[in-house]
Parts: C-alpha cells; structure tokens; sequence
C-alpha cells in the first residue's frame, strides 16, 4: 500500500477519480454515451475532445519543464496557429481542397516551430531566463495574432478543416487521436533515445552535464522548439473545433493551465525528472474540473476562484511535506510524546 501511494501517478488518479465520482453523484446521467450519425456523445467524451488541446500543449510544456525552463508564450502561438490557417483558408474561393487544408497546417505548424526556435535561441544562445525570454513572444504574439486576423474573428467554411476538432474516427473525436500520435512520438523520442536522459540531467544540473559532453544549449533549443510546434498544433485543434479564429481570445491562459497540468502530473518545476502520462492527467484533471463548474452552475465571474482553490488543493495532496506535516501533527495530537506526557502529569 505504501508502494502505492509513493507512485507518482497515485494522487493524479485519485483526484481524477474523486471529480468524475463526485460528477456522477451530481449528475447521475454523466457517464451515459449515445451514438448519433456514426458519433459518440457524452461528457466523457467531450472532456477528451475539449481537452486535447490542453493535453498537446502540456505535453511540449512538460520538456521545457524538465530542462528547468518555462514557456509563457504558448497560448499566443496557439492564437497565431489558429491565426494563419483560418486565413489561408479563408482566402481561397474552394476552401475544402485538400491542398489548401494541408497548406494551411503546414504553415501554420512551420510558423509555430519558427517561434518555438525563437524562444529556444534566447534562452539557451542569449542566455535570458526563460520566464522573461517566453514573455517577451507571450505579450508580442498576442498583438502579431490580431494583426493576422485584422483586429476580427476569422470565419471558415471547410468541413475537411473541420474534420480535426469535430470529426470521428472509430467513432471517437478525431482530435484524440491527433493527441495520442503526439504523445507517442514524445515518449518515443525520449524514452527510447538519450535525449530524455540529456533533458533530465540539463534540468538537474546544466553545468556538469555540459562537462559531461551534453550540449546543453542544443537540448534546450530542441525542447522549446517541440513546445513550440505542441502548441501549434493545439492552435489547429481550437480553430478547426469553432471554424474560426479569434486572436484576441484563443488560447488565453493556455499557458497557465498547461504548467499546472504538468505540475499536477508530478514534474517539478525545479526540473529533472518529469512524467508525461502524469501530464496527460493533469491535462483531464483541470479539463474535467472546466466541466464539473460548468455543470453545477457555478457563476462566471468566480470561477477562476473556484478552479484555483482546487488545484491548489491538489497540488497540496500531492506534497509529500504537506501530507508529512499533517501526519506529525496528528501524531502529536492522539499519539503525545514522553515530554508532553510528563508535562501534562506534572
């Protein structure tokens, strides 16, 4: 049992637990899934397709993470992918030809891996802290989002650019899939090559894995840069879900959620080791903690509130000295030393 409790995944999945059990107590109707037109519907499923761009971008979050760095320009490069698509798309007379679809996720993705190197060259060449080097792109791309957009919402009529954030494959959101793929590919590349080694050791101790022969700078760039073309991808998903893109709303706070869900998942900020399926159930922790609020009618104007008291609660069941000092409190409590003993007799 002890075992258990030590694995890193345990409290994630317990507090997942707790949130979809507290969901069906509420809503005894919360796991029933229909299937219409050849399309499962539900709130689970809606959970994994609303999330999975959190999901994308938390998974390019967790690296950089790892490397003990910090990416505040993700959701501006979620705006600025959903951005240059919709306009490509827009601008076409037949906007379903497949030509064009695959032009518009190409640039979209080249332009999101160009500012992933961007942020990446800053701080492992310019040597600026990562938090100030992300916020420089973070405030600046919001602003080149609405110059792409002109300042509108970009509308888009093409069911074939649709299909990513609304169409079915197996009868689950096509989006999932996408996601999936992602999180392969990065389990792939640093689990079963040294990078993910090089990573952890870059974000334990930057100076003696340069002394080891690591280059540290090219492990950084490489991190930032999958960071960057995550969060593009995440661009294409909330774009195609709404036909639309919106550079002034999409992807606000995106950063925010995504370092939570990487925190939630058990990888410090300090850098090292770091769990990408932990990441993945931070991702549908905070997605489904959206949707609980949703449901049970909590008011807009506190929400925020609501969803920070909880994944502060959260991240305080997975502490290791918060929980340690609650037992030694306990302890104190019904269990009182010698001294206290003697001290009360006397």
């Amino acid at each position: 049992m002890k075992n258990m409790l030590k694995h890193h995944l345990f409290w994630p999945l317990a507090v997942l637990a707790g949130l979809l059990l507290f969901n069906l107590l509420y809503s005894p109707d919360f796991f029933s899934i229909s299937m219409k037109e050849g399309h499962l519907y539900g709130s689970l499923v809606d959970i994994l397709n609303f999330g999975a761009p959190l999901i994308a971008v938390a998974i390019g979050m967790t690296l950089v993470v790892a490397t003990k760095g910090i990416d505040l320009s993700v959701g501006s490069v979620v705006a600025i992918s959903g951005a240059v698509a919709c306009l490509t798309i827009s601008k076409a007379a037949n906007q379903n030809a497949i030509s064009l679809i695959v032009t518009a996720i190409l640039l979209a993705i080249g332009l999101s891996l160009v500012l992933g190197v961007w942020n990446g060259l800053l701080v492992s060449v310019a040597g600026i802290q990562p938090i100030i080097a992300t916020l420089i792109l973070m405030v600046a791309g919001r602003g080149i989002a609405q110059l792409i957009t002109d300042g509108q919402i970009v509308t888009v009529s093409s069911a074939n650019y649709a299909y990513l954030g609304t169409g079915s494959l197996f009868n689950l959101p096509f989006s999932i899939f996408i996601v999936i793929v992602l999180l392969v590919i990065a389990i792939l590349i640093t689990r079963k090559t040294a990078l993910g080694i090089f990573i952890e050791s870059v974000g334990c101790n930057p100076t003696a894995s340069l002394m080891a022969g690591i280059r540290a700078k090219g492990v950084i760039l490489a991190v930032y840069l999958f960071c960057g073309v995550c969060a593009g991808i995440a661009g294409l998903l909330l774009s195609s879900n709404v036909s639309s893109a919106d550079g002034n709303n999409a992807g606000l706070w995106y950063e925010l959620d995504a370092i939570l869900a990487v925190v939630i998942g058990g990888t410090s900020l300090n850098g090292g080791r770091f769990y990408l399926m932990g990441t993945v159930i931070g991702a549908l922790i905070i997605q489904t903690l959206t949707t609980t609020i949703y449901m049970i009618g909590v008011p807009p104007e506190i929400t925020l509130v609501v969803k920070a008291v909880v994944v502060l609660a959260v991240c305080l069941i997975q502490s290791d000295t918060f929980r340690h000092t609650l037992t030694a409190r306990w302890k104190t409590r019904h269990y009182p030393g010698e001294k206290e003993v003697a001290r009360h007799v006397s």
